[in-house]
């Protein structure tokens, strides 16, 4: 039964409010209009009224079914709604009843995406993606937590917040929900189905796959072997800078005693040397066309690069302005419109046994609690731990099963069916070995998979090829949706462990501080211990000797810190811990770049004498200094340069100190040579598959490649992969890759044959001063011959694009869905990582997604920015109104306890109870 509504009926201030936002969301609409009348046949339509059908009612009050009493929801000047209840199923059904108020289209599509159903909205192009979705199976795991494994108070409050969301819906087109199914109702007659606990919680394996860690550096590693030696590929992939980039833990290790984790003891030894992976090497048929499958899965979250992460540290209050913890993060995402992240606060007007929550911050849309944020007593954060927790086996397969210890064994089979609108269903059989789902079944390119692959003398013949599987932690069913809940209940540090123990996948950096003066840090997650290998290439999956143990690490066994003497704790994607400590949790962590300027600027601001404030934090979340710029500038600047324009370029590196703010010509012009240099030391030595589509070359044949250039018996072989996902990306890796051999003048990497080229390369200052050369010829071609109208911010720019329609509709819907451009600073690797990819350009492809800095304890003196807005709606005044003040570093206010909320509140809904 539909909702009831009265007329709204809101403060004279909201009246105001609205009539402001409304004249700015005014042309929105009249282009939106536009757009849809372009995409309709003749003769069709469309209203101005149907545009605006979906606003959804902020003010007055609705009729709410299954309410136990009635529910408040105040929103601020930004749309930001904080919501007041007097139960646990009234919170959370009316927080599922308002995001999917502002944002069903967003919960609808990652709904389908996460279950493989997008072919149902979107046609046959997602049937390939839907394949692969499904052979993982992330919508079978879900199920099997929700019925298996989930507390039941947990699955209470999925079920009270799936009816909120079906309440929303009940009665309404799908007009009457968001304007994009008004157009894909031009082509479909799809229909928005009911929302069920399980769609809340399959969107946490989604949220793990794009943060699953190392699985495209595995690819990596296995499809260079085509074109570079085991030695060049460590060059490559160097070990990580314990040296100067300092890990998150700098001591402790697991007690011989007590068997657990003591921040106090000596370490033992670490893992040792693991056993490397023999059978991989030359697989490229099948882990090419993997890695071409990959490209085509949706990364909500972002590329899985080496410069993508997240930042927070949390300063202990002896070393602050306030006398009390302060805690910053923003993590680095991909970016989105709507963004990722729902601003929220969920308040019981009394917390008790019956009501336990009072928290806000960062949600998802789609899922109920808190994910990021603060309750009354604690706060906490999140970054990407990194630790491997997938591993690809190479698997021979018959028509009878898969080949394991000398003996054929049965796959475990099931039957997909992908609908598919307007055409045929599509079947799929899935198979799956003891390590998992055999991921290679989805690409037609594996027919011929394993007939020229080397392997180790004890692989077992090839016959028609091997397959590939996938292990991956989270397709076991887990406890992380328990640990949302308890986190947000969490009152001092042994609660907050408590959760973290629970927040099985994705394996994330949890960072605390509490309200009496504490802060902390946990590691978490299921990670597996390895038989054999160390899971930095596809292991036999033949042999027993390798796979994983039964159990993964203890949680008793992670690392973590309370209190540390240093007064504060910094995660930014680099080591965990020493290369001394027990267990191996990856071999490819981020390299360091972000934590160690982190570290350097909060550490020396402590060893002066100084205190931290509140803007402190927020500036440091917007330094944009290269951390590979000092090592290269001074040997540029030296350089003798004879062409007049090139020198003309050089100069703009005198004097500049390495940031990279929007306006500089300086930070311009060193990326572009940055970006060519590791084209030419790196790229144009990278096999195809790695480099990015459209960039062709002529290298010497292997294996018969063509076609072929007969006068210098060149092939010319053109890139294959996504431009945002390509190597050689730029992030701190690379750093690390050129620091390595910065000094070698005459290192093979420098070398760069005559072949194809004007004359041969031969030491590194011929491949700088050549690299400069490119880079102010690129620059020119990009940002025209007047140097003094060059900017770091025209090349790097950010445009926010619809996740759907707005990268596949037609062009002026598109214009209608999707904002900006936007010139932006910051850059790779860097603590304000606006990420670009070298190999592709400087488009910029992650952002930090969303920045906060809380004031532990004083919690309305808090700060908080979104990338975009509160709303999905693309006609609304809060659909990107947070984002020019992102842009500019900009947070806004905070508001949390009841009297904050109340002075801030502009619109007021009440839903009642029936």
């Amino acid at each position: 039964m539909p909702a009831n509504t009265t007329a709204p009926s809101g403060s004279s201030d909201a009246k105001k409010s609205g009539r402001k936002k409304g004249r700015r969301a005014r042309l929105f609409v009249i282009v939106l209009v536009l757009a849809l009348v372009a995409g309709v046949g003749f003769g069709a339509y469309w209203s101005v009224s149907t545009v605006r059908a979906s606003y959804p009612q902020t003010t007055g009050s609705i009729e709410l079914k299954g309410l136990s009493g009635d529910v408040d929801v105040k929103r601020d000047d930004y749309g930001i709604p904080q919501i007041y209840a007097d139960t646990d199923s009234d919170l959370f059904r009316a927080q599922g009843f308002v995001q999917a108020q502002d944002r069903f289209w967003e919960m609808d599509v990652r709904r389908h995406m996460t279950s493989g159903r997008l072919s149902e909205m979107f046609g046959s192009g997602q049937v390939a993606t839907d394949s692969f979705l499904r052979t993982l199976g992330w919508r079978k795991v879900a199920q099997e937590e929700y019925d298996t494994v989930l507390d039941e108070d947990t699955k209470k409050n999925l079920q009270a917040y799936a009816e909120g969301v079906n309440a929303y819906l009940d009665g309404k087109d799908g007009k009457d929900i968001s304007v994009e199914y008004a157009a894909l109702g031009l082509t479909n007659d799809y229909k928005p189905a009911k929302w069920t606990p399980v769609d809340s919680v399959a969107w946490l394996k989604a949220m793990a796959w794009d943060l699953r860690g190392n699985m495209q550096d595995e690819i990596d590693r296995s499809l260079m072997t085509s074109r570079l030696s085991s030695k060049q590929i460590k060059d490559l992939y160097p070990d990580y800078p314990y040296e100067k980039n300092e890990p998150i833990v700098d001591k402790g290790a697991v007690s011989p005693v007590t068997g657990k984790f003591d921040p106090d003891a000596e370490p033992s030894g670490g893992v040792g040397a693991q056993t490397p992976q023999g059978a991989a090497e030359g697989v490229n048929t099948q882990l090419s066309s993997l890695s071409k499958t990959l490209d085509e899965i949706p990364a909500l979250l972002g590329p899985n690069g080496d410069g993508i992460g997240s930042n927070s540290w949390v300063v202990s209050g002896a070393h602050t302005t306030t006398g009390s913890p302060l805690l910053a993060n923003d993590p680095h995402l991909a970016p989105m419109l709507p963004s990722l992240w729902y601003q929220m606060g969920l308040h019981c007007r009394q917390v008790s046994e019956s009501c336990g929550y009072d928290t806000a911050g960062y949600t998802f849309s789609g899922m109920p609690g808190v994910i990021i944020g603060h309750n009354q007593d604690i706060s906490w954060g999140f970054t990407n731990l990194g630790a491997d927790v997938t591993d690809l086996f190479l698997e021979k397969v018959g028509a009878d099963g898969y080949q394991y210890d000398g003996k054929t064994e049965p796959f475990v089979t099931r039957q997909e069916t992908i609908k598919v609108a307007g055409g045929k269903d599509r079947k799929i059989t899935v198979r799956e070995t003891n390590n998992g789902p055999l991921v290679s079944d989805r690409s037609g390119e594996l027919e011929k998979v394993g007939k020229k692959a080397p392997v180790t003398t004890s692989a077992p013949d090839r016959g028609d090829g091997y397959g590939v599987s996938l292990k991956w932690t989270a397709l076991q069913p887990g406890r992380s949706m328990d640990a949302v809940f308890e986190l947000n209940r969490a009152k001092d540090f042994t609660t907050f462990r408590k959760a973290a123990s629970d927040f099985e996948v994705p394996s994330q950096n949890l960072i605390y501080a509490d309200t009496k003066g504490n802060i902390g840090y946990q590691a978490p997650g299921t990670i597996p211990v390895r038989k054999k290998g160390d899971g930095t290439m596809p292991s036999p999956g033949w042999d027993p000797a390798y796979g994983w143990e039964k159990d993964p690490i203890p949680f008793d066994e992670l690392p973590y810190e309370y209190n540390p003497d240093r007064g504060y704790i910094v995660t930014a994607n680099q080591a965990v811990i020493g290369q001394d400590y027990d267990h191996m949790l990856t071999k490819d962590w981020g390299y360091g770049a972000r934590s160690q300027r982190i570290n350097d600027l909060i550490g020396d601001k402590i060893e002066g004498g100084e205190k931290i404030s509140t803007d402190d934090m927020q500036t440091l979340q917007m330094d944009n200094q290269s951390a590979i710029a000092p090592k290269l500038v001074p040997i540029l600047k030296n350089l003798n340069i004879s062409d007049k324009n090139v020198r003309e370029a050089q100069k703009l590196l005198e004097g500049w100190e390495y940031t990279q703010d929007s306006d500089s010509a300086a930070a311009a012009y060193f990326n572009a040579v940055w970006r060519n240099i590791l084209k030419l030391a790196f790229g144009d030595k990278l096999p195809k598959e790695m480099r990015a589509k459209g960039d062709c070359i002529y290298v010497e044949p292997v294996a018969g490649v063509g076609p072929v250039d007969e006068q210098d018996k060149l092939v010319r072989e053109c890139g294959q992969r996504a431009p945002d996902a390509a190597q050689p990306d730029g992030g701190d890796r690379w750093y690390e890759v050129v620091e390595n051999i910065l000094d070698d003048q005459d290192n093979a990497w420098w070398k760069v044959p005559a072949k194809g080229r004007e004359h041969a390369i031969d030491n590194r200052d011929e491949l700088f001063a050549r690299a400069m050369e490119d880079a102010r010829w690129e620059l020119t071609a990009e940002l025209g011959k007047d140097m003094s109208t060059w900017t770091w911010g025209r090349l790097h720019q950010l445009t926010l694009r619809n996740q759907t329609l707005g990268t596949e509709g037609p062009g002026l819907l598109q214009r209608a869905l999707n904002r900006g451009p936007w010139d932006l600073g910051g850059g790779e690797a860097t603590v304000d990582a606006t990420g670009w990819n070298a190999a592709g350009g400087y488009e910029v492809i992650w952002v930090p997604s969303m920045r906060m800095v809380v004031n532990v304890g004083d919690w309305d003196k808090s700060r908080w920015i979104n990338l975009t807005g509160a709303s999905g709606h693309a006609f609304s005044a809060h659909y990107t109104d947070q984002t020019d003040k992102w842009v500019k570093g900009e947070l806004l206010d905070w508001s949390f306890g009841e009297s904050a909320v109340e002075k801030s509140t502009v619109d007021s809904l009440t839903l009642k109870k029936p």
